[in-house]
């Protein structure tokens, strides 16, 4: 009787452990070495969908006065979808993104940006820095769909659940004249 508490703290040091591990890396969005300001500041989207957690941390870069879509951000290529460290999903729940079946865990967010067609990347490898692309750890590859466009160009890259009512969500990546989505299910 006396070893079950044991292990119970001893799952529970682990746990926050790896909890504080893990959100340090994403809080830290400066490059390594870097003494200057940070220009994108560490940011997260979270809901809720049937009482677990979905959430998106990731460095908010802004535009200071530059081309974004097709520009900083060129089309037809994997983009990090955010700035510096990798942006990292987190799901508690079992979710179906656009039509596929995505498990409970955690993933890195890429994008194939495009003028007309939008690619979400769920990829299995975490904690790397956001321009180390292994897309043989690619989960999945998912059309996006084309939002409201914001009536003004949009000065920070922003992440989003937007529509969330019961099981159902949307993920929104807004930023200058652009605003993609993928719809959103908890299946569990």
């Amino acid at each position: 009787m006396q070893r079950k508490p044991l292990i119970h703290r001893s799952l529970l040091f682990t746990l926050i452990a790896v909890l504080f591990a893990f959100t340090q890396v994403h809080a830290q969005c400066k490059p390594p070495g870097n003494q200057h300001p940070v220009l994108s500041p560490a940011a997260q989207a979270t809901t809720s969908l049937t009482g677990k957690t979905l959430t998106v941390y990731y460095c908010a870069p802004s535009m200071r006065g530059r081309k974004i879509m097709g520009g900083l951000v060129p089309y037809g290529k994997v983009w990090r979808t955010g700035a510096n460290t990798s942006t990292t999903f987190h799901t508690d729940a079992n979710l179906l993104i656009g039509k596929t079946a995505v498990p409970a865990g955690t993933y890195t967010i890429y994008s194939v940006p495009s003028r007309t067609r939008w690619t979400l990347i769920i990829n299995k490898q975490v904690g790397q820095w956001g321009t180390v692309y292994n897309q043989s750890q690619d989960f999945a590859r998912i059309p996006m769909f084309e939002g409201v466009i914001p009536s003004a160009p949009a000065q920070k890259f922003r992440i989003s659940f937007q529509h969330t009512r019961g099981n159902k969500t949307e993920l929104h990546f807004t930023w200058e004249n652009t605003n993609v989505y993928v719809p959103i299910t908890a299946t569990n």
